[in-house]
């Protein structure tokens, strides 16, 4: 009997170790604005989904020249994103929107 329940613990020891590699990771990339407008909001969303998540910045803004490290926390397995950019309405510029695999990618530079 006792060697059963070695063995039992064992085997399931063994799964608790897997569970953190079956698990999302979060998506950490710097983003970086080369171009001469002030980034007012940043939406994403997984590929192929059809309405954009919250504003990643939040209150925050991405002035010209300055970068910001961006946290993806969505629980999702995913690593195509949709990307959307909103300038402020004094910068003149277009929105822009762009899809990449953001887990192959330490940063993401906007340009004009």
């Amino acid at each position: 009997m006792p060697k059963m329940i070695l063995a039992a613990a064992s085997a399931f020891a063994a799964l608790l170790s897997l569970a953190p590699a079956s698990q999302a990771q979060d998506l950490t990339f710097t983003l970086i604005n080369k171009t001469k407008g002030t980034l007012e909001r940043f939406y994403t969303s997984p590929a192929g989904v059809d309405n954009w998540e919250e504003d990643v910045f939040g209150k925050d803004t991405l002035g010209p020249g300055e970068s910001m490290k961006i946290t993806i926390a969505d629980g999702r397995r995913a690593c195509k994103y949709d990307m959307r950019f909103e300038f402020t309405e004094d910068s003149d510029f277009e929105d822009m929107e762009d899809t990449q695999d953001l887990c192959a990618m330490g940063s993401y530079t906007i340009h004009q």
